[in-house]
């Protein structure tokens, strides 16, 4: 099991497609079952239910997700801020892609479907995220300025090494 971590912005949903195609294996997007199985977008989970049960049902989904078959698995930005995602990752190959702040915050615009991005503390969360992200991973990999391609290479490279 491979789980990408890092702030929004970092290209988990479009390295981990990627590497899950590469590796021949399948790739999930947590926010995305999350979505399906709610019959809902996570932003109206935040709006409807608020973030402390949207964090619940992450764990849920994360927990389920992690004792199921080989897979990429993408992981929201704030997954690693509940206590027990977090030792539930520590069953996983975790790579964490570092984005700068300020990079991560173009790439997303002003995308509605992202509920954090009207947090006026954005950037004091980005900074509490990073020492988590550092402490759950097996891997760390920088993509700012990198594309795609580069990133998945450097992972798959890292991780026939590491075996």
């Amino acid at each position: 099991m491979i789980v990408l971590v890092g702030f929004m912005g970092a290209g988990k949903t479009t390295v981990g497609r990627l590497l899950a195609e590469r590796l021949g294996i399948p790739f999930v997007d947590v926010d995305r079952l999350i979505e399906i199985r709610e019959c809902c977008s996570i932003s109206q989970i935040f709006a409807e239910r608020g973030e402390e049960t949207f964090r619940r049902i992450e764990h849920e989904t994360v927990t389920e997700t992690l004792n199921g078959p080989d897979a990429v698995v993408a992981l929201g930005g704030g997954a690693v801020e509940h206590p027990g995602t977090l030792l539930v990752l520590n069953s996983a190959f975790v790579v964490y892609l570092e984005v700068e702040f300020d990079e991560a915050v173009l790439r997303i615009g002003h995308d509605n479907d992202r509920p954090m991005m009207s947090n006026p503390f954005l950037s004091e969360i980005y900074r509490r995220r990073l020492s988590s992200y550092s402490r759950v991973s097996n891997l760390t990999i920088q993509t700012g300025g990198r594309g795609p391609e580069q990133i998945v290479g450097d992972i798959i490279s890292k991780i026939t090494t590491a075996t």
